[in-house]
């Protein structure tokens, strides 16, 4: 289990909003944090609109959703409005929490070797320990997966 120091929790991130506020400040109960490579393309669409379809259920189980990529904040404004995404995205334009959360990998595409978010997902509770972590994620049932840990929490 990745341990988010105190700094992290506290520290300010861009949402698509406008606003910036700190994880503290995003949590309800519950708080899911999902990690994806790139706006607009085809798994992190596909990924964002399985949460935004179970966003009233996450809702219901007392939990807030924020997806979290390194593309620009208007990048990300453009990618939650073409989807009408309910929650809010975070623009982590300078990692420092895909760094907080680990999910910073060696990634390989078409020969190439680069660095790049490996697909992750953290549950964390009201006190700001990760209390459930997928990583290396498959798209495919993924969010039922996280809706039922929620549920049973």
């Amino acid at each position: 289990m990745v341990k988010i120091s105190n700094k992290i929790w506290t520290q300010s991130v861009p949402l698509t909003d406008g606003s910036e506020q700190s994880l503290s400040d995003c949590v309800a109960q519950t708080l899911v944090v999902y990690f994806y490579p790139r706006a607009n393309t085809p798994g992190c669409t596909t990924e964002s609109q399985d949460f935004s379809a179970e966003y009233a259920a996450f809702q219901a189980a007392g939990c807030q959703v924020l997806g979290v990529s390194q593309d620009s904040l208007k990048k990300q404004q453009n990618f939650k409005h073409k989807f009408d995404m309910p929650f809010e995205l975070v623009a982590d334009v300078d990692g420092v929490l895909c760094a907080a959360f680990e999910v910073i990998k060696e990634k390989k595409m078409y020969g190439k070797t680069f660095m790049g978010i490996e697909r992750s997902t953290f549950v964390l509770d009201a006190q700001g320990t990760v209390v459930a972590e997928w990583r290396k994620v498959k798209v495919p049932g993924h969010v039922a997966e996280v809706l039922t840990a929620v549920k049973e929490m």
